[in-house]
C-alpha cells in the first residue's frame, strides 16, 4: 500500500488531483490509516486511475467519467463528445476564415467600409408584390403607392415591431436597370389579397448579411464583398438576395445617411 504521497509519484499524477478525485467518487483510496488518517492506496488502481486520465485527455467531464466507471455505455457517451468537439472544430474554423477575411479585406480600400454577418432572418407573415421596375429611383413611388393599396384593402393591418421590409431580387443578382423584384413587408396577420398582392409565410433561414450606408447606387460595392464573404468562408447562395431598408427617405433627406442590409439566404457547402 502506498500512502498518497507516493501514490502519485508512482502514478505520475500530483496529490491535488488524486484528492479531487476522491472527492468526485472516481478513485477512492483503498483505504485510510485509522491512527493518522493518511489516505492508502493499491497498485491495482493505477488501472483505474490510468482510465480516468485517458478519458480526461480525451475531453469527457468527471461527471461522464463516473458514469462510463458505473457501467454506463462508453460508445455512446465518446459518440456524444465526438459531436460536441466536431461542432467546436467547425465553430474555430468558421472564426479563423472570418479572421483571415477581415486581414485581406485591411489591404482592399474598395471594401474597407463594410463587414459581413451571419445571422438567422425572422420567420413572419408578408405582403408581397413582384414587379420589374426601370431603376432604383422606381422605388420612390412605386413602394409608397403599393402601402396605399394595401391600407386601403386592408385598414387594420399592422406591420410588425421593429418594422421588416426588404425586396427579393429574382435574377439573383445585383442590377441596376429593368430589375425584376419582389416587395415584401412584413404585417401582424394574413390579410386581402387583390390584384397581384398575395400574403405569405417566410421561414427562417440563414443568410450573410452586410450594412450598407448611403444611396442605393452604391449597393453594387455591398453585393460584391457579401459575394466575396460567402465563396470565402464556405457558404453558398441557397436563396436570391434580399435588401431591408432601415433608413431612407421616409426618415433621412441626406441620401450619405440611408441604412440598407444586403442578406443573402446560404448554406454550407
Amino acid at each position: 500500500m502506498y500512502r498518497i504521497g507516493d501514490f502519485s509519484k508512482l502514478a505520475k499524477t500530483t496529490v491535488k488531483t488524486l484528492r479531487h478525485y476522491d472527492e468526485q467518487g472516481l478513485l477512492i483510496p483503498a483505504s485510510v490509516d485509522r491512527d493518522t488518517g493518511y489516505r492508502l492506496y493499491s497498485t491495482e488502481q493505477l488501472a483505474r486511475l490510468s482510465r480516468i486520465v485517458a478519458y480526461r485527455q480525451a475531453g469527457l467531464s468527471l461527471e461522464e467519467i463516473g458514469r462510463v466507471l458505473e457501467g454506463d455505455d462508453l460508445q455512446s457517451i465518446l459518440s456524444g463528445r465526438l459531436a460536441e468537439l466536431s461542432r467546436e472544430q467547425e465553430s474555430v474554423s468558421d472564426r479563423i476564415k472570418r479572421i483571415q477575411t477581415l486581414i485581406a479585406h485591411l489591404k482592399e480600400e474598395y471594401f474597407m467600409e463594410y463587414q459581413a454577418v451571419t445571422k438567422e432572418l425572422p420567420e413572419c407573415i408578408v405582403y408581397s408584390k413582384r414587379m420589374v421596375v426601370p431603376d432604383y429611383d422606381a422605388y420612390f413611388s412605386v413602394i409608397p403607392k403599393l402601402g396605399d393599396e394595401v391600407k386601403k384593402y386592408n385598414p387594420d393591418l399592422k406591420c410588425v415591431i421593429p418594422e421588416y421590409s426588404f425586396i427579393i431580387y429574382h435574377a439573383g443578382e445585383y442590377r441596376e436597370k429593368d430589375i425584376d423584384i419582389e416587395y415584401c413587408e412584413a404585417v401582424d396577420k394574413v390579410g386581402v389579397e387583390f390584384d397581384d398582392v398575395v400574403f405569405k409565410k417566410m421561414e427562417s433561414v440563414p443568410a450573410v448579411c452586410v450594412m450598407h450606408k448611403g444611396p442605393y447606387s452604391g449597393l453594387g460595392k455591398a453585393y460584391a464583398y457579401a459575394f466575396k464573404f460567402i465563396e470565402e468562408n464556405g457558404f453558398e447562395a441557397a436563396d436570391n438576395p434580399r435588401e431591408s431598408y432601415i433608413d431612407g427617405i421616409w426618415n433621412r433627406e441626406d441620401e450619405s445617411e440611408w441604412l440598407t442590409e444586403v442578406q443573402i439566404p446560404v448554406r454550407r457547402r
